[in-house]
């Protein structure tokens, strides 16, 4: 058997073993294992334990990963969410659907400082979907935005899957976060377009709620300085070459920051407890855990496809077509969308990059490299999203069920066709339009 042939049967073997429900970690570990012994020999595959592992989890930037979460499960556990909300809900709450999208802005704030897409959903719909169904939304409408809102803590900076994809392909993630700003922008733009259009056809699905008084919508708006003092230190220090000048402190560094400073937040502010401190720091652990598994399954894949050859002949196979870029990047996520309805974020993300980043890379779309790398990760990431609200796995909207139990599952997904609709405009655009992604980037 080729090597080609070798790594497209693993590929289907993984599948097979993720539609089983095997864990991602596991799967990648197992068909990474065997393939590896199979193509190598026993004596390389030991060799490579001993020494890559090692070298890889001891690197400083997967340090990153664990104080961005702690700093996500502190700003949950400690009330910040409410907060946003209200503040949201006191500039656009008296409008048409005006709760929706103050729950869609507030899930983009939460982002800032939590990086999950399923914990972004999770906390904003207890806090966004009572106050809705309490002012007459309809059901569809309420858990919809919801499960659409809760994507963009996938991309809102700092995203803890833009880090994997950084550390997957060898990119500065600080430049990755400073490209999905604008996408970020426009997805926050074309979610709040989509339920004003729902309202506009049905009016009664949105009804305005009472207009505040003005000193409260200050106060509500004011209140939310906790979550805007902290993005702002961490993204403009991460990023300070674009504002100041120079970088006041890496990545690392800046997750570092970000966790103390919602730590103190927590305390002073939200009224965390030390029991409360410590079910954060040990659902990090446990999600830390989780993360590094995969990623040594990852690591172990990715090495059996490199013996292979097989991410390689493919490049090498679509260049010689002859045919456009463009057509060739639609194809690749055509391919992500129909993943999506099959298996989570992560697990897509991981199986897919390997393969696709080489085919990419040797595309001419004239740009560099580097901008081909920030490109392909930022548009990965917003079809990656798609699939978390996609039927039929759209793990968003299982969350969003779980919370709002009155509503069928078939009115959630009839409730997010028209973010859908919004997803593939800004799908479109991201594709012919590289600069959009990297206008920012110097």
């Amino acid at each position: 058997m080729s090597g080609f042939a070798a790594g497209a049967l693993s590929f289907a073997v993984l599948l097979a073993l993720l539609a089983a429900r095997v864990p991602i970690g596991v799967a990648m570990l197992a068909v990474g294992s065997g393939g590896f012994v199979w193509i190598a020999g026993l004596r390389p595959y030991l060799s490579f334990l001993k020494t890559t592992p090692f070298e890889g989890f001891a690197s400083y930037t997967l340090s990153v990963i664990p104080l961005f979460l702690l700093m996500g499960n502190v700003a949950a556990g400690a009330g910040l969410s409410k907060r946003l909300f209200a503040g949201a809900n006191a500039l656009v709450g008296h409008y048409r659907g005006g709760l929706a999208m103050a729950a869609v802005s507030a899930c983009a704030a939460f982002g800032t400082i939590c990086g999950s897409s399923l914990a972004t959903a999770a906390t904003m719909g207890r806090v966004a979907l009572p106050e809705m169904r309490k002012y007459g939304y309809a059901g569809g409408l309420a858990t919809g935005c919801m499960a659409a809102g809760g994507t963009l803590g996938i991309l809102v900076p700092p995203s803890v899957p833009l880090v994997i994809y950084a550390i997957l392909t060898d990119q500065n993630i600080a430049k990755l976060f400073l490209a999905a700003f604008i996408p970020a922008g426009l997805a926050l733009a074309g979610f709040c377009f989509a339920i004003r259009s729902y309202v506009a056809i049905n009016p009664d699905a949105g009804p305005a709620a009472p207009r505040l008084p003005l000193g409260e919508r200050i106060a509500a708006v004011i209140a939310t300085w906790p979550v805007v003092l902290i993005f702002l230190i961490v993204f403009v220090g991460m990023n300070g070459d674009f504002f100041v000048g120079r970088s006041l402190f890496t990545p690392t560094e800046g997750a570092a920051v970000g966790a103390f400073l919602a730590m103190v937040a927590a305390v002073t502010v939200g009224g965390m407890r030390s029991s409360d401190i410590i079910h954060s720091v040990r659902a990090t652990a446990e999600q830390t855990g989780m993360i590094f598994l995969i990623l040594l399954g990852a690591e172990l894949y990715n090495a059996f496809l490199a013996r292979t050859g097989m991410p390689q002949v493919a490049a090498h196979w679509v260049a010689d077509l002859g045919i456009s870029p463009y057509l060739i990047m639609t194809a690749v996520v055509l391919i992500y969308i129909l993943l999506g309805c099959l298996m989570d974020s992560l697990s897509m993300l991981l199986l897919t990059i390997p393969i696709f980043f080489p085919i990419v890379s040797g595309l001419d779309f004239g740009l560099t490299h580097e901008q081909t790398a920030i490109w392909f990760g930022i548009l990965a990431l917003i079809v990656v999203e798609l699939g978390l609200i996609h039927p039929p796995v759209g793990l968003n909207v299982y969350i969003i069920h779980n919370i709002a139990r009155d509503v069928s599952m078939m009115d959630t997904f009839k409730g997010v066709v028209p973010f859908l609709l919004a997803e593939f405009v800004r799908v479109s655009l991201i594709i012919a339009f590289p600069s959009i992604t990297l206008v920012l980037i110097k």
